[in-house]
């Protein structure tokens, strides 16, 4: 276990140099969304603060929030769990299987009462008294329970977790649930995304490692360092759609010159995520860039707003409502009228300096006429 050290501890353990630690905590404050003055306090936390224990359970999911966690580059996800939290049961990540890190898991439970975070990947199915999917013989719904009984907070990573999941979708014959609709009495963060961006799973644990306390939450319960913009704000396409350029078929000319996928079902402009911001794999790429409308998988049942690649009936623009043809037709007649009044302009300005330029030939014009 790693609990009774710090940061600075294992850095120290390893034989790293201040140098490293310094910049290891610049990456931090910025990957937490802090401004740049916040970094003198996140040096002094990773000095002092032990890092906070980890259960991370799976309900019902693909494993997908797992995979895209261990994918992150800054910090790495080895160092995440490695030197950063102290990982105590995963079902994916635990060297330990069966009987022993079940038990585990337990002793855990009690020597920190009311001190670990518990991560949960993975819808509740309630269904069939919870026997859709169980954990060491024991139904999930219940191990679930038992486990947040004594956590400090409840961290739902991915889609599954803070809406219910695929296996939501209708008719939901699992009866699958958010973890928030088992579990009321623990603070709870909503990291949503099919999967989430791996940095942002990372930044919301080390948030609490490092401060003790969750970050600052949206009023649907998710960090707004993270979901604070929607991803048609921070996309490179949004200057095709404010001129009115959308892709009409994904093997058009529009297509591959890069154009506004709205017209394409594009969720961007109701999806609050980082996507456009961060991306996937060191900012290398998210779907629109790839050349996929955005499905909304961080948004509430998404699963069942289909089909994907059909476009929305309207999108919010500031103090109205349009759809992507008026929103062309406007700017197209702004921009027409804004030219129609800019040569208007400019003829009453050539007019006003001629007349100026002849009345000064005739003030220095000497009398007789001759110069």
């Amino acid at each position: 276990m790693l609990y009774d050290q710090s940061l600075w501890d294992l850095f120290q353990k390893k034989k790293f140099s201040r140098r490293d630690f310094i910049k290891t905590c610049v990456a931090l404050t910025g990957m937490m969304g802090l401004a740049p003055t916040a970094l003198p306090d996140v040096i002094a936390r990773a000095e002092q603060r032990s890092l906070v224990p980890v259960i991370w359970l799976h309900g019902l999911e693909c494993t997908g929030c797992s995979e895209s966690f261990i994918r992150s580059k800054a910090p790495l996800a080895s160092d995440v769990l490695l030197t950063m939290i102290s990982l105590e049961y995963s079902d994916t990540l635990s060297a330990a299987s069966g009987i022993g890190i079940e038990q585990h898991r337990e002793q855990v439970m009690k020597e920190f009462a009311g001190k670990f975070l518990l991560v949960v990947e993975g819808g509740v199915p309630v269904g069939s008294a919870g026997n859709f999917c169980t954990v060491g013989g024991f139904p999930y719904v219940d191990v679930l329970k038992e486990t947040a009984k004594s956590a400090a907070a409840v961290l739902e990573f991915g889609s599954c977790a803070s809406w219910g999941g695929i296996q939501a979708a209708k008719p939901n014959p699992s009866n699958s649930v958010a973890v928030s609709q088992i579990i009321s009495d623990k603070p709870i963060v909503k990291v949503p995304g099919c999967p989430p961006i791996p940095e942002v799973m990372t930044g919301v644990i080390m948030h609490y490692t490092l401060f003790g306390q969750l970050p600052p939450l949206d009023r649907f319960g998710r960090p707004k360092q993270f979901f604070g913009n929607r991803i048609h704000d921070t996309c490179y396409r949004r200057p095709f759609f404010d001129s009115g350029m959308f892709v009409e078929r994904l093997d058009d000319a529009g297509s591959k010159a890069g154009w506004c996928l709205y017209k394409m079902g594009c969720r961007g402009p109701m999806t609050y995520n980082s996507c456009g911001n961060m991306r996937w794999w060191q900012g290398l790429s998210y779907p629109i860039q790839a050349g996929s409308p955005c499905i909304g998988c961080a948004n509430k049942d998404f699963w069942d707003n289909d089909p994907f690649f059909e476009r929305l009936p309207n999108v919010a623009t500031p103090n109205t409502i349009s759809n992507a043809d008026q929103i062309g037709m406007t700017i197209a007649g702004a921009t027409a009228a804004g030219i129609a009044v800019h040569a208007g302009a400019s003829i009453v300005r050539h007019s006003r300096d001629s007349a100026h330029d002849e009345k000064q030939r005739n003030d220095n014009t000497p009398i007789g006429g001759s110069k």
